[in-house]
């Protein structure tokens, strides 16, 4: 049994949970992870074990505990610093940490009309004005930071980083929903939905039963929002 330990929710729809798994994935240290079924009697007992929140995902390290996903990302960032996690490029780094903190706090829209959904796929449906404008500036954030940094390889800053693992869930969410980007924004969905741990957390979502209601939209819905 490792010292570290992730502790998730129910991988088909928590989103900031794939983004802390992301994180201690990409140390390449030994960790268990412990999946919580969401939104069950057992989920609100257990998680009170570990964050003081009560919200996945929550890390455990020994005595340590971190229970916010960027602070896990930058967390593992000092555990494991001869991994990439930002760019050393001034500019770049300017970049990359105000992506990942305007992902942390903002696209309300689309959060709230969107939620993560790995199993299910949409097609033709109308945006509202809300969940446009934030699928308008994250097709730029990732068009801007590919054509200005991402020359060493096929994600935001190259290679894969902490900001790719804060977008990795908004993906996912066009994936589900079809939703319509450019080339350029395309081509970076491809390269992270392609990425070998995107593949493993997905092949383990599929495996899942757990429907849970309030994340899921009617299977003939037509618009989002």
């Amino acid at each position: 049994m490792s010292d570290l330990k992730i502790i998730i929710g129910t991988k088909n729809y928590s989103s900031w949970s794939l983004r802390g798994w992301l994180a201690v994935r990409h140390t390449g240290l030994p960790f268990d992870e412990i999946k919580l079924r969401l939104d069950t009697p057992e989920f609100y007992e257990r998680i009170k074990e570990f964050s003081p929140t009560s919200c996945v995902p929550a890390l455990c390290d020994g005595d340590v505990r971190v229970w916010d996903s960027l602070a896990i990302i930058d967390y593992c960032a000092r555990i494991a610093p001869e991994q990439f996690w930002w760019p050393e490029d001034k500019a770049a780094y300017a970049n990359a940490r105000s992506i990942a903190a305007e992902m942390h706090s903002g696209f309300m829209g689309l959060r709230g009309n969107a939620p993560m959904n790995m199993r299910g796929r949409w097609t033709g449906l109308t945006l509202s004005d809300a969940v446009q404008k934030n699928v308008d500036r994250i097709d730029h954030i990732w068009s801007d930071a590919r054509t200005r940094f991402g020359a060493g390889g096929d994600f935001l800053f190259g290679d894969f980083s902490a900001a790719d693992m804060m977008y990795a869930p908004v993906v996912s969410r066009f994936e589900t929903y079809g939703i319509k980007v450019s080339d350029t924004a395309q081509a970076y969905m491809d390269a992270v939905l392609a990425h070998p741990y995107i593949q493993e957390w997905k092949a383990d979502a599929a495996t899942e039963s757990q429907v849970v209601h309030q994340d899921e939209i009617p299977a003939d819905a037509t618009s989002l929002g």
